[in-house]
């Protein structure tokens, strides 16, 4: 079993400010941060 993935809050900002700027779509701003689209959501 895996454990769960931590983020800096680093990488958080810069995901989130992607997110804010509306340029991409979750889908795409997950794939570009190698993230599940749920977590871009959260």
């Amino acid at each position: 079993m895996s454990k769960r993935a931590r983020y800096s809050a680093e990488f958080k900002a810069k995901v989130a400010l992607d997110a804010i700027r509306g340029e991409l779509t979750l889908a795409e701003l997950a794939k570009k941060h190698g993230v599940h689209p749920n977590v871009v959501g959260q």
